[in-house]
């Protein structure tokens, strides 16, 4: 799109001032008209000059004056914290009011929109001043700190309830849980024998059901078409820069300044136009180190550092809520500090989305690790993840079955997103449980073949932390969907409920029973089979062993097939050792449970930049195991 001749004059002075070089004019031009945006956009996304100087620019080609809201912050008389949302989005507020009653507005896009939108909102007698797009970020901020930071926490809570984990079990479910313990009891004491068949035989068939759907997910998920996947990638390609939306990112850190100049450098490397993409930088205000890390690094004008006001809970999705408010893309993107995605992601997101009905609202990326090789716990971790995301989800997807979100990549259409109330900070594993509400709210999520490479947890009590919390979560997201059974098969369907309770309730159980089946099988093998025939007949037994040994076997195989589809072969041997990972398993679901007890909105921290790949970290070639 060719430029605007207010852009043009913009250059013409900011050139002419030597505030930026003519060679930079050139570049900055050709990239605003390639791009479709400001000609300011293109600029403030090269580090070329101190973003202060290009708006005295343009505060001079207006013949404005610019203000420094840090020194000179805003009347709180005249703003209104309903439109803070507004404030951030339009970069534009009210600043003052002057003795003869007109109101002074500060934007950082003086033009003709803002002076139409200015009028609709305050009047003709209002006059402009210039501001830098960070200063209004900031006094928005520091304006509604509060009001943003209770609205961040409570949104979900005020508007929909039942959709929030802040109530851990409700009184029905009390009730239910207590009958179930009492009939339990009481079974034990009147008829203790049938009593331990009939739970062996509930408990059994729920195993069976567990390993039977896994594999169907497996060989459903496996047969997704790679047409489809070639043809996005090619919508991809084909897709002109000047018809690409603005992208929110949400990068939501805590303590790890280190790992930043790495990060920028990755969301750099993107295949998407630097002057759309909305980068929030999500940090904890008194999380002074990485705050200071930021400033120093002296990162390009998209970059924002969104700082999120002391609170509790004090988690992931309530630092999203918060910079939520200040996002202005169509769509958004939550990336962990530590991933790396394929450079092609966003281009691939954009396609996929074009391509889908409407009920489609969240697009998931692949995830996986770039230490994969690092060590034991690494390997088997890569394993793990190469079975969930490369054939498990997907099978989800296709049999259309609610889909728990990973923890990153997640692609949103942002109204969608605003009009959930996002992310629920009481649970601890909010992408999963934003993946069920959205199935539950009448939307769907898709799989993207796109990979983003993560940092794995190598070291045992790291991945213990992070595990344990994963876990809690997933409790939390089972007793908040199953408050009501009925509204949940009413709006996904028995297939849906069923495959909800299956991997969801599957999970849970499994690492609390496995435990408890391997002491049986252990104790039946010492003994010789002697003394559990009372509780195990012979048709029980045979189903229980079947599970034991058939169905974990085939979990094993299931693991060996996982990283076919990158040629990681080197990996297939260790599937062998995979009980000792379950092993490991069992222990963080019994910390989440007591965790649930005791502390269930605590969010363990999982330490990042640990590995002795994180410094080198690159996309790992296909077939070539990172």
């Amino acid at each position: 799109m060719a430029l605007s001749p207010t852009d043009r004059a913009i250059g013409d002075l900011l050139a002419g001032r030597q505030i930026i070089t003519l060679p930079q004019l050139d570049e900055a031009v050709a990239l605003a008209e390639r791009w479709n945006v400001r000609l300011g956009d293109a600029i403030l996304s090269r580090n070329w000059i101190d973003p202060a100087v290009y708006y005295q620019g343009i505060a001079y080609h207006y013949a404005l004056p610019l203000v420094d809201l840090i020194k000179d912050p805003p009347d709180l008389a005249l703003l209104r914290s309903a439109e803070a949302d507004t404030y951030a989005r339009t970069l534009t507020m009210p600043w003052g009011q002057q003795q003869n009653g007109r109101i002074l507005v500060a934007t950082a896009v003086p033009g003709p929109e803002t002076v139409l939108v200015a009028r609709q909102r305050w009047g003709t007698a209002i006059d402009f001043v210039v501001v830098s797009k960070f200063d209004i970020v900031w006094s928005v901020q520091t304006a509604f700190a509060d009001a943003l930071s209770h609205r961040a926490v409570y949104d979900l809570v005020e508007h929909d309830p039942e959709m929030s984990a802040r109530t851990v079990m409700t009184t029905p479910q009390v009730v239910f849980c207590y009958a179930l313990i009492s009939m339990l009891l009481a079974g034990l004491a009147v008829a203790p024998i049938a009593t331990l068949i009939a739970i062996n035989v509930v408990l059994s068939v729920f195993y069976l059901g567990n390993f039977l759907f896994k594999g169907l997910l497996v060989a459903t998920g496996g047969g997704r078409a790679t047409e489809m996947n070639y043809e996005i990638k090619i919508a991809a390609r084909n897709l002109r820069d000047d018809e690409l939306p603005v992208f929110t990112v949400l990068v939501p850190m805590f303590r790890e300044g280190k790992v930043l100049p790495r990060l920028a450098q990755s969301l750099r490397a993107l295949d998407y136009p630097l002057g759309k993409l909305d980068i929030k930088i999500v940090l904890e205000a008194g999380d002074s180190e990485t705050i200071e890390q930021a400033r120093l690094l002296g990162l390009e004008g998209v970059f924002e550092v969104i700082r999120v006001p002391p609170s509790h809970p004090q988690t992931k999705p309530k630092a999203c809520n918060f910079a939520l408010r200040f996002a202005r893309g169509e769509y958004l993107v939550i990336y962990d500090a530590e991933d790396r995605p394929e450079p092609d992601q966003l281009r691939k997101v954009v396609a996929t989305f074009r391509r889908s009905p409407p009920e489609v609202a969240c697009l998931q990326c692949r995830l996986n690790y770039y230490n994969a090789s690092e060590n034991w716990l690494s390997r088997m971790f890569t394993l793990d993840y190469s079975l969930w995301f490369d054939l498990v989800l997907p099978g989800l997807e296709r049999l259309n079955i609610p889909i728990p979100l990973g923890g990153t990549s997640n692609h949103f259409k942002i109204d969608v997103l605003r009009e959930l109330h996002a992310w629920d900070p009481f649970n601890v594993t909010e992408d999963a449980d934003l993946g069920i509400r959205l199935s539950e709210k009448g939307y769907r999520v898709a799989i993207v073949d796109s990979t983003t490479y993560e940092e794995a947890s190598c070291h045992a009590g790291n991945w213990i932390r992070q595990r344990s919390r994963w876990i809690k979560g997933y409790m939390q997201t089972l007793l908040v969907h199953t408050r009501r059974p009925l509204h949940l098969i009413r709006n996904t369907g028995w297939l849906g409920f069923l495959g909800f309770v299956f991997f969801i309730g599957g999970t849970v159980l499994s690492g609390l029973l496995n435990p408890l089946f391997w002491l049986l099988y252990t104790v039946w093998l010492v003994m010789a089979s002697n003394g559990l025939e009372a509780v195990f007949p012979q048709y029980l037994l045979l189903i229980s062993l079947s599970n034991l040994l058939v169905g974990n076997g085939a979990f094993i195989f299931l693991s060996m097939i996982a990283p076919l589809r990158r040629g990681w072969l080197s990996l297939i041997p260790y599937s062998l050792t995979a009980f000792a990972y379950w092993l490991l398993i069992s222990i963080a679901a019994y910390k989440a449970l007591w965790q649930l007890a005791r502390h269930p909105f605590y969010w363990e921290k999982t330490r990042h930049g640990v590995s002795k790949h994180a410094k080198a970290a690159t996309l790992p070639a296909e077939g070539v195991l990172p």
